[in-house]
């Protein structure tokens, strides 16, 4: 059995460690990540940049912390299910539904506006950023394209490429404007619109026809 003072001592260290990541945040957020400092983001939550420090050895861990936090609570295209025997449209249709209601939320936009912004500079940050989202869920997805395309339902291919042409698609209208924070962006009737766009075009190239 876990002592209580041990339990406490771990609550507390939790917290501690989640009021770095949440202060980091804000802070790559409003200051970009070059104009974020590890003292600036001690001394926000109360503390020594030491604490912090050993939470977090380098500003790095610190955003790759973040990332992960972000990616923890809208990620939810790493998970999904993706069932084989069902019809392609339809879950399609559930994938690119949830995949662009969790891409035009704020976080995430906020995140990408942040490593797109720094990407010249610190190239690590989009690696980083790639890594453990976009990357992640593609792979999940190519898995299931290529059980498709397997069982004749999609024609044979690069199921990546595939997966990256039905993400294009999805990605082309409603996502631009949310990115630029232009008029339309939230717009979450559009949105579905644009889905059931993707997913028709996307089974007019891929798709093959059911036999007879």
């Amino acid at each position: 059995m876990i002592p209580a003072s041990t339990a406490t001592l771990d609550d507390a260290a939790a917290a501690r460690r989640k009021a770095f990541v949440d202060a980091a945040r804000e802070a790559f957020f409003a200051n970009g990540y070059a104009g974020t400092t590890m003292s600036s983001i001690a001394s926000k939550v109360g503390g020594s940049k030491t604490t912090l420090w050993s939470y977090f050895p380098s500003k790095e861990e610190l955003f790759e912390a973040v990332v992960d936090d972000i990616v923890e609570q809208y990620g939810h295209m790493l998970t999904i299910d993706l069932p084989v025997d069902q019809p392609v449209p339809d879950v399609l249709r559930g994938f690119g539904t949830i995949l662009m209601t969790k891409l035009t939320a704020t976080p995430l936009l906020s995140l990408y506006r942040l490593v797109v912004g720094e990407a010249d500079r610190f190239p690590h940050l989009a690696e980083t950023f790639y890594d453990r989202g976009p990357r992640r869920g593609k792979a999940r997805a190519a898995e299931w394209v290529a059980d498709k395309m397997a069982r004749g339902e999609i024609r044979m291919g690069d199921p990546m490429r595939a997966v990256q042409h039905f993400s294009g698609l999805c990605q082309s209208g409603v996502y631009q404007f949310a990115l630029l924070c232009l008029p339309g962006g939230n717009d979450p009737q559009r949105l579905a619109a644009e889905v059931d766009d993707a997913v028709e075009t996307f089974c007019r190239a891929w798709c093959l026809p059911a036999p007879e």
